[in-house]
């Protein structure tokens, strides 16, 4: 254990060093995509390098099969011409002219690779600012990333992860918005759980949510092929950042011909989609243009407004979303600032979607589980069939009219610590994999047709149904609380039972102990007067 911890140590130097190689030049946005640029172009060498020599094991040294892009993209390979390879970049690293070289790799493997079309920076190490040392340094500490020394699992996927996690914690609140932390993204795979068919994420950001997508089918022993990947992100560095880290991973994607934003500009606007995961930008604005103020999207949703408000686009997020979930079966999983569960601004929309019976469970997370807000957020699951079934294997009751809550803002004690720079640390609420595990089972125990499974526990989840027509005439009795009765709010407080400890308390005894020690105080002060009053007499100070 010892052993791989020090290698993991390791490593994290290394990338540290990387980093560190263009401290104070440019920009951080560009140091990034620098940094990512260089590790996508060793990767890309490396396994270019591994299928080129099985390629010559099985042909020979013909320049028919080894200089044929289509043998190595068969094998999810890029294809590099000469220049484009890392060992001519590590060969070439002291010119004066490896900026050059260095970018017109990128723009080689671009041409080389139609399915990379847009996705590597123009003249980004020309217009960097770093001189050729710091260049050099960056390209020596890349180099020292390869898997003979790390026997990671997943060394493109740790090294990618890293870097994505260190710069959105570096970075502001918008910067913030490309990476999600992967035990939330975990969480939201294993809740809906995208085994086959269309995955969907309309701000996509870095990808995050399509690798765990991935790793949950791995992890279920899934098959890939079944899943495809759809997305659309807004910010082009953002999206080129998106089409490296699926690229590089060998997960076929379509985000799109470019960036765009998904209101406006809607990449795949007549796709139904299976599964959607997604972060959209909390609290957007504006986000909207004349033209689609009587879009379809919002149709049926918005009372007598035509849009949802131009303030604000967390419903209209909501709402996007829902009008791309097919309608038999699309699930869905997000996350939203806490703010949309009960604004009154959103009223109406907020009241039509519970009509409609698209809300599954409303999950409050803990604070501080952001690097770039403290803030706690909400995970949505959205459901377009509550019905009774079969899902995954599990036989599921009719849930229809029902909302599961959770509160885990109590959930705050497993913090992890990143470095970000130089004596500047982070410490982040994070969610273990035995707490994701909780989650998923009080979900699915409440979804189970065995109705013993699942009980409302006090501080912790409650099952609430929506509409005091639903409620059975002993439920009205007993004043049981419905979602319509407080008026289509969705914070858990309103509806989670809250213990009030206080009330264990038995404050008759609590009284008479503090009485039985105030006089037992005041006993023993008495005695210590009168002990002093004579100690002092007897030499002679005269005190009474």
């Amino acid at each position: 254990m010892a052993k791989e911890k020090e290698k993991a140590v390791s490593l994290e130097s290394v990338l540290w060093e990387c980093r560190v190689a263009l401290r104070g030049v440019g920009s951080l946005d560009k140091n990034r995509d620098a940094v990512i640029s260089l590790v996508f172009l060793k990767f890309a060498g490396d396994k270019f390098k591994t299928e080129r020599e099985k390629i010559k094991a099985q042909f020979g040294d013909n320049p028919a099969f080894l200089e044929n892009p289509t043998f190595y993209n068969a094998e999810n390979v890029f294809y590099l011409k000469d220049t484009a390879r890392w060992d001519y970049i590590v060969s070439h690293a002291s010119q004066n002219d490896i900026a050059v070289i260095i970018d017109q790799a990128m723009s080689d493997i671009e041409s080389d690779n139609p399915q990379l079309a847009g996705a590597l920076s123009k003249n980004l190490f020309s217009t960097l600012g770093a001189d050729k040392n710091r260049i050099k340094s960056l390209i020596d500490n890349v180099n020292q990333i390869n898997e003979n020394r790390f026997h990671e699992e997943d060394l493109i996927g740790r090294v990618y992860e890293y870097f994505l996690q260190i710069y959105a914690a570096s970075g502001t609140k918008e910067d913030g918005e490309f990476y999600t932390p992967a035990c939330i993204v975990k969480l939201i795979a294993e809740m809906i759980e995208p085994f086959e068919g269309i995955v969907y994420d309309p701000c996509c950001g870095s990808g995050g949510m399509f690798v765990q997508s991935m790793k949950f089918v791995d992890k279920h022993n899934g098959n890939r092929d079944k899943v495809s990947i759809l997305g659309q992100e807004s910010v082009q560095e953002t999206w080129r950042l998106c089409k490296m880290n699926l690229a590089i991973r060998g997960i076929a994607h379509n985000l799109g011909k470019t960036n765009a934003s998904t209101f406006t500009a809607d990449q795949h606007k007549d796709t139904k989609v299976d599964y959607i995961m997604a972060n959209p930008p909390f609290n957007l604005k504006p986000w909207r243009t004349k033209e689609i103020e009587n879009d379809f999207r919002w149709s049926g949703y918005c009372g007598t407004q035509v849009a949802p408000r131009e303030s604000n686009a967390n419903y209209a997020w909501i709402l996007h979303m829902i009008s791309k979930l097919d309608v038999s079966h699309g699930i869905a999983g997000f996350l939203l600032a806490n703010g949309a569960l009960g604004d009154m601004d959103d009223y109406e929309i907020r009241k039509n979607i519970l009509l409609k019976d698209k809300v599954e469970a409303i999950i409050v997370l803990p604070r501080d589980m952001f690097y770039t807000t403290d803030i706690s957020v909400t995970l949505w699951i959205i459901n377009m069939n509550k019905g009774a079934g079969t899902v995954n294997g599990r036989k599921v009751r009719n849930r229809e009219h029902e909302v599961l809550f959770m509160d885990l803002r109590t959930w705050d004690n497993n913090v992890e610590e990143i470095t970000i720079d130089k004596g500047k640390r982070k410490k982040k609420t994070v969610l273990y994999d035995s707490q994701i595990a909780k989650i998923k089972e009080v979900y699915n125990n409440w979804q189970s047709v065995d109705r013993t499974l699942y009980s409302d526990v006090p501080e912790f989840c409650k099952s609430v149904k929506i509409n005091e027509s639903d409620l059975t005439e002993e439920e009205k009795a007993n004043g049981v609380v419905t979602i319509e009765k407080q008026n289509y709010a969705l914070m858990p407080s309103k509806y989670i039972e809250f213990i009030d400890h206080d009330l264990d308390i038995d404050y008759h005894a609590e009284m008479q102990r503090i009485q039985k020690e105030m006089s037992d105080v005041i006993k023993q002060e008495k005695e210590s007067q009168e002990l002093l009053s004579v100690a002092f007499k007897g030499i002679g100070y005269g005190i009474d």
